[in-house]
């Protein structure tokens, strides 16, 4: 059985539980379906995947939160998100062959027209398995780039997508913070 919304609340994180950041530590479902903006579809199809594995897209239920970082401005999110058996591991394939050919792609946001390049990296080792990537667009005229890291890891029929926000430098998700929401996702799926 796929976890549901109310199960993904609670193995999230609770106040308190996360010593580097600050504030409340909300739990927030998705908007309704067609309740949100909608945006034109990005240039290079094949990078669709990076792009659903933040949104939780496919998924049974999902849940996410955001953290505001005592040393990082600019913040974190995590989304934990309930799949079909066997469309975790289905979609997660996806997620990796893109990786294998998405190098850069445009697309528009609430803030207009972007363009981003797509970097991998060393993924944790975590879950059943685990990718790392970064997603870099030039801000102009700030000439300071948006750096942002996303760790996606899949535990039996979840996908949980860790991300850190930063300008310039590239800060990195507490692996720590990752490992012990992954293995709430584990210990939930045993039987």
């Amino acid at each position: 059985m796929p976890l549901t919304t109310a199960q993904l609340k609670g193995l999230a994180f609770k106040d308190g539980e996360v010593p580097q950041a600050h504030g409340p530590m909300a739990v927030q479902e998705p908007q309704p379906e067609g309740s949100g903006r909608s945006f034109p579809p990005i240039s290079v199809p094949v990078c669709q995947p990076l792009r659903d594995a933040r949104n939780g897209e496919g998924s049974i239920a999902h849940v996410f939160q955001i953290f505001n970082w005592k040393k990082n401005i600019m913040g974190g999110s995590s989304i934990l998100a309930s799949y079909e058996e066997g469309e975790a591991e289905r979609r997660f394939a996806e997620l990796k062959q893109a990786l294998t050919t998405c190098r850069s792609y445009e697309g528009e946001g609430y803030v207009g027209r972007f363009e981003v390049s797509v970097r991998t990296e060393a993924a944790p080792r975590v879950g059943d398995e685990a990718v790392a990537f970064r997603e870099i667009i030039p801000m102009k005229p700030e000439r300071i780039d948006r750096n942002e890291q996303f760790v996606v890891v899949r535990t039996g029929n979840t996908i949980a997508t860790f991300t850190e926000l930063s300008a310039g430098k590239g800060l990195s998700f507490p692996t720590e913070l990752i490992s012990l929401q992954v293995e709430r996702l584990r210990e939930a799926q045993r039987p």
